[in-house]
């Protein structure tokens, strides 16, 4: 990074500083496209700014319309950063050709291979585990993986999202890399069976279905349930709560699926060193502690400590498979969807 001028403050924070070298572009300033749609991002864009002086220009939208955009922008699009939930849109954004690689020690070390682009286009920095809920009341042995969704003793009781969903394609993709193309077309078509109803709402849905008894068994990311731990959730009373029991898949096997919050610096950047050094401060235990606190997600980097909802879920194993290896099976994961009727 250069250091020919740095408006960095007297008030940077250690973990900021324990990256190394840092320093701003001449014009002080970030511009953010973001899908991430959360409040309590703010305290990440804020102590990012109270800690080097730099502004953060924030453009929000959907993932696909944001790679639209600056594919249409080209050379003149003022995006440095592209933050966006699940590993298939960031692969999009890849191979749109809308992100550059950079080289950071920092993001090299701190964030896990298995969780960054083979190119260095992009890197994760907060995960969800994609698992297993259930009606204590209702089921006496709940699957224990999700092969065992397709186990026609669950026929009638599991509910999911649509197939055009990215947790549900990636889901798949995870499948097909950890089975085969032709086990996870049978696993889908066994699930497809043993729906309690035609795949719809979003993850909240799902467990509200638990609460409904319009199913069983449902799939949902574990911030979803984290929240609803620890502050009230429509739907989803406390009393009810107590009767949903949950599994982390696969604990035999591969491990529990994880979906991947992560971003990737834009190709022309006009604040190269600027969006650098954001990307560096996503990975500082500060950034990793409250994507956990204020948004109920699991960190990136190993070690860092969980908030009480997240860590009230238990300990488990997660898929080691690679997120980029999985992103590219999402093309097939979709065929096989149309194939098995998975509306």
């Amino acid at each position: 990074m250069s250091r020919s001028v740095s408006i960095l403050t007297a008030s940077m924070t250690t973990a900021l500083v324990a990256f190394g070298p840092v320093a701003a572009t001449a014009e002080g300033e970030l511009n953010l496209y973001s899908s991430r749609h959360y409040d309590t991002d703010e305290r990440l864009y804020s102590d990012f700014t109270d800690a080097t002086g730099i502004t953060i220009n924030r453009i929000e939208g959907k993932a696909d319309e944001l790679i639209a955009r600056m594919q249409a922008e080209g050379a003149n699009s003022p995006a440095d950063i592209l933050l966006t939930v699940d590993t298939s849109r960031l692969e999009r954004a890849k191979d749109a050709g809308v992100l550059q690689s950079i080289n950071s020690d920092v993001l090299e070390t701190r964030v896990p291979d298995g969780l960054q682009d083979s190119d260095n286009q992009w890197f994760g920095f907060s995960q969800r585990a994609r698992i297993i809920f259930y009606d204590k009341a209702d089921v006496e042995t709940p699957p224990q993986s999700y092969v065992d969704l397709a186990d026609p003793a669950y026929k009638g009781m599991v509910c999911h999202r649509s197939s055009t969903n990215v947790y549900s394609q990636t889901l798949l993709a995870a499948v097909i890399e950890n089975h085969g193309a032709e086990a996870a077309k049978a696993w889908a078509q066994g699930v497809v069976d043993n729906f309690a109803r035609d795949p719809q709402g979003g993850d909240t849905d799902q467990l509200r279905g638990l609460v409904s008894g319009e199913c069983d068994i449902s799939i949902s990311n574990t911030y979803y349930f984290a929240r609803a731990i620890r502050r009230d959730v429509s739907g989803l009373p406390a009393d009810a709560r107590e009767n949903i029991g949950w599994v982390f898949p696969a604990q035999n096997a591969e491990g529990a699926h994880m979906n991947l919050s992560g971003g990737g610096v834009a190709a022309h950047a006009p604040n190269k060193d600027n969006a650098v050094l954001f990307l560096e401060y996503l990975a500082s235990d500060q950034a990793q502690q409250y994507f956990s606190a204020g948004n109920d997600e699991y960190p990136a980097v190993p070690g860092v400590a969980l908030s009480p909802s997240v860590a009230a879920l238990g300990l488990f194993r997660p898929d080691a498979v690679n997120l980029s290896a999985v992103a590219k099976n999402v093309p097939l994961a979709q065929q096989i969807f149309n194939d098995v009727g998975w509306k």
